[in-house]
């Protein structure tokens, strides 16, 4: 089968083999030179400068357990950042992923408390909630064709005005009370929010889902139907449509998708903490971004992988809790999030030349 878009035509690979998108302009380079043109090649070699960089400043950065809770940082912030991140590689942005991880959890909170019922109540229709914000986001883009940038930036205002009013208006406080006393806390805990011994260091349960939500995503983008049709409609999605590729429904289920994260790491904030603040969540999508465009993903779609975003949130969350560790002044964060994203961004953009030059 072939994209025909007039005089040009691309060629698409069976769903068996890596997306075109990606490995087809390398299956001729030798094998060092293929593996350095990958999205997640920059990410990579950002990694390793950032871990060998607090590794030397930050002598508790080397511990075992320190280990741990970066990992768990990192997939707190991955999770979602795995979904952002099929989503721009389908030519999409959502503003709104960071306070629907709090409307998730305000909602499965409050379903919960004000039903009485067993909290799975409460986290099973918080899940079709965020699912149908998703939908309802990816319905209005392609729909009407605004910008996505503008419609969800329309959506994180109204979550986040409707998380403080909704939770003030039923609870009277800008907090959900507390529910672990309630049916069914018990296990909802242990799915989202519980830990493990590995020789002798905890670890949460959200660095096995992270992990195994990323091998789903590397999965589906090489070896799947469904992610040949993301990278087509982010790359070439007039070509996508012309030869039958559901560009509408590709796009919506990608903002679904992001909605399924956030309704996830949601429950896992309601679940570890008991509580939720209805003003926290503001200005994490930007990490979600950010993860995701460190891990290669082009702000113009058609390009990046599951794995780039794993290192992308790996980079953060060795960032965040090395500036700690090196007892740094914790007002600094920002500015290092920022250096870090030009920095990357930078590195990624001479392996691209790299990869032109040796073309």
């Amino acid at each position: 089968m072939k994209y025909r878009d007039h005089a040009r035509a691309t060629e698409v690979r069976p769903a068996r083999e890596p997306p075109e998108f990606v490995d087809s302009r390398v299956a001729s380079r030798p094998p060092l030179s293929r593996r350095v043109a990958t999205p997640e090649a920059g990410a990579l070699a950002g990694a390793v400068l950032v871990y060998l960089f607090f590794f030397a400043v930050a002598p508790p950065f080397r511990d075992l357990a320190s280990l741990s809770t970066i990992l768990y940082v990192s997939s707190i912030y991955g999770i979602p950042a795995l979904a952002v991140a099929l989503l721009m590689i389908g030519g999409e942005f959502d503003l709104s992923s960071g306070v629907a991880v709090v409307s998730s959890a305000l909602l499965a909170s409050m379903l919960s408390y004000e039903l009485t019922a067993n909290v799975w109540v409460g986290v099973g229709l918080s899940l079709a909630a965020a699912l149908g914000i998703g939908a309802l986001n990816g319905y209005l883009v392609v729909r009407t064709g605004i910008p996505s940038f503008l419609v969800t930036l329309g959506t994180f205002f109204m979550l986040g005005g409707l998380n403080l009013a909704g939770t003030r208006l039923i609870t009277g406080s800008v907090a959900t009370p507390s529910i672990s006393d309630m049916d069914g806390f018990a296990s909802a805990r242990a799915v989202f929010a519980s830990s493990f011994e590995v020789g002798g260091v905890s670890v949460r349960v959200t660095v096995l889902w992270w992990l195994l939500f990323a091998a789903l995503a590397t999965w589906a983008l090489r070896r799947a139907a469904f992610g040949n049709w993301i990278f087509a409609v982010g790359g070439a999605p007039l070509s996508a449509r012309a030869v039958g590729v559901p560009v509408r429904r590709v796009k919506i289920g990608l903002f679904m998708t992001v909605g399924f994260a956030a309704w996830f790491v949601g429950m896992h904030q309601l679940f570890a903490f008991d509580t939720v603040q209805s003003g926290e969540g503001v200005g994490k999508e930007f990490y979600y971004i950010i993860a995701a465009v460190v891990g290669g993903c082009l702000l113009t779609g058609g390009q990046g992988s599951a794995v780039g975003a794993v290192l992308g949130a790996l980079i953060f969350g060795m960032t965040t809790q090395g500036i700690v560790y090196a007892g740094w002044n914790p007002d600094w964060f920002k500015f290092f999030v920022g250096a870090l994203l030009l920095g990357v961004i930078l590195l990624n953009a001479g392996v691209r030349r790299w990869q032109a030059a040796r073309a």
